[in-house]
């Protein structure tokens, strides 16, 4: 009786540990559906919302400001989670993102709503880096897939359910309720974390000095390029002085950043991050992902509804579809990569995302509602293939007290990859339909036109124009990351051992 007494108490603490490491998990994707669902729950209350506070002018930024601050400070909250551990980051953030939402829910005008809307963003940049971060720290290699395809399926569920419970908050309650929904979800994923989330003590925590400097100088540098980036073409001209000021201003500050990092002990963003070739490559393949992913996120819908002619539900299940395919292939990503390696397996998913890409041009005009929608099933499948391989192998090339910081920094490559592809490829439209129409107006004014029912059959067939431009666009984006893993990444990435 006394020699099964060890094993039967081992059973019993690996059973807690299991019910331990699976409350923490639900947390994780309560706070990944957080971050996932806000932009789209937001985004089909704003006739509500501006028809309550005014402000039309500058709704926009509603998603700009949101976007700027959990871009900017990904690179800090990484750097900080090395330093004092993934959970009081992930608490600060969570706490901080509930805040900012109860203040949405509050705000009294369209400037107000605005600047809590950064507040969320402030806490929701803790909230994707950590989330992926400790994804790694909780499972080893082998299991990864499992807990990465649960938090895509949670994108999934959010990008498919967040416009239509938008739309029901908005419809039969009060926009209001869209922030004020997250603190019940919040408070269970902040219970969760505190009372099962116990991580081991570690030394460099107590030693290690923050790069305060360095954090506040990347803030700052990459608030202002991401504002040039997302308000150029659409605020001001891209040569105005508004423009020039802000580039200038986000280049000089680009040296402060070199010049601070450098100096620092510990700096926020360590130059190892691009030293070592995996992370390097993954960086820009990731990059270059965010870049692909706006033409069919932003341009789609447009095309679905000003040239197939489809209502606004019909054309959102057109984009939807990739949302379904992406996970289930990323969660049979791994029966690939074990076989042909990281990389290699990231070569196959992008190679076939770029030939999809450049396959959209070739549709028929018209064409049938389900001839994009094939294609985008496919997309989401190659991708998928794509992406999760290069997340889950860079993360096993580093330890516990640099793994944040290589989280955070592809993150923060896609989101800016994100950021870029919204400007160049609206340049990229507005033109193509500036030289097909003869200067007649940019896609927003001929969108709203089509949406009246003044326009000609040929402003339909130049919006057909610049969407096949805008996913040429895309293709050339898919073509690079191919280029980058093939030429860039070991073809074995170097794994360090369990």
């Amino acid at each position: 009786m006394g020699s099964t007494t060890p094993a039967i108490r081992g059973g019993a603490a690996r059973h807690q540990g299991e019910r331990r490491r699976g409350a923490v998990v639900a947390a994780l994707m309560l706070a990944m559906a957080l971050a996932a669902l806000d932009s789209t729950v937001v985004s089909t209350a704003v006739p509500q919302i501006v028809g309550d506070l005014g402000g039309f002018s500058v709704f926009s930024w509603l998603f700009s400001g949101y976007l700027l601050a959990v871009t900017v400070t990904l690179p800090v909250y990484g750097k900080l989670s090395d330093t004092f551990g993934r959970k009081p980051v992930l608490v600060v953030g969570a706490a901080v993102f509930l805040a900012g939402s109860l203040l949405c829910a509050a705000a009294w005008n369209m400037g107000a709503l605005i600047a809590f809307r950064i507040v969320q963003g402030l806490g929701g940049g803790a909230l994707q880096g950590t989330v992926q971060t400790l994804a790694a720290d909780l499972y080893p290699l082998a299991e990864r897939p499992r807990i990465q395809s649960r938090l895509s399926t949670v994108w999934a569920v959010s990008a498919v359910a967040g416009p239509g419970l938008g739309g029901v908050l908005a419809a039969y309650a009060d926009w209001r309720w869209i922030f004020l929904i997250n603190l019940p979800i919040g408070a269970a994923a902040l219970w969760l974390i505190v009372r099962h989330l116990h991580e081991p003590e570690r030394e460099t925590a107590r030693h290690t000095r923050v790069d305060w400097a360095g954090a506040l100088t990347v803030f700052a540098c990459g608030g202002v390029l991401l504002t040039a980036l997302v308000q150029g073409g659409v605020a001001w001209p891209w040569l105005s002085a508004p423009s020039l000021a802000l580039f200038g201003t986000g280049l000089a500050l680009a040296a402060v950043v070199v010049t601070v990092e450098r100096r620092a002990a510990q700096p926020i963003i360590p130059g190892w991050v691009w030293r070592r070739r995996t992370i390097a490559a993954v960086n820009l393949a990731l990059g270059a992902l965010g870049l692909l992913m706006v033409a069919p996120a932003v341009f789609l819908p447009t095309y679905a509804q000003s040239v197939l002619g489809l209502g606004p539900v019909a054309a959102g299940f057109v984009l939807s579809v990739w949302t379904l395919s992406w996970p289930v292939s990323a969660a049979l990503s791994q029966h690939v990569y074990r076989r042909i390696g990281f990389r290699d397996t990231a070569l196959l998913g992008i190679g076939l995302g770029t030939l999809i890409l450049l396959a959209f041009p070739f549709l028929p005009y018209p064409g049938s509602w389900w001839q994009p929608t094939l294609l985008m099933l496919l997309l989401g499948g190659a991708l998928g293939l794509f992406q999760l391989p290069l997340i889950i192998g860079v993360q096993s090339t580093v330890g516990w007290s640099e793994r944040g910081t290589t989280t955070a920094s592809v993150l923060f490559c896609r989101q800016t990859g994100q950021t870029l592809g919204a400007s160049l490829f609206g340049a990229v439209a507005n033109g193509v339909l500036a030289a097909r129409l003869g200067g007649a107006g940019d896609l927003d004014s001929v969108t709203r036109a089509l949406d009246a029912g003044t326009a000609p059959e040929a402003t339909r067939r130049a919006i057909a124009d610049a969407v096949h431009a805008v996913y040429l666009g895309a293709a050339g984006a898919a073509a690079l990351a191919f280029v980058v893993l093939l030429l860039v990444a070991p073809r074995r990435f170097p794994v360090l051992p369990e």
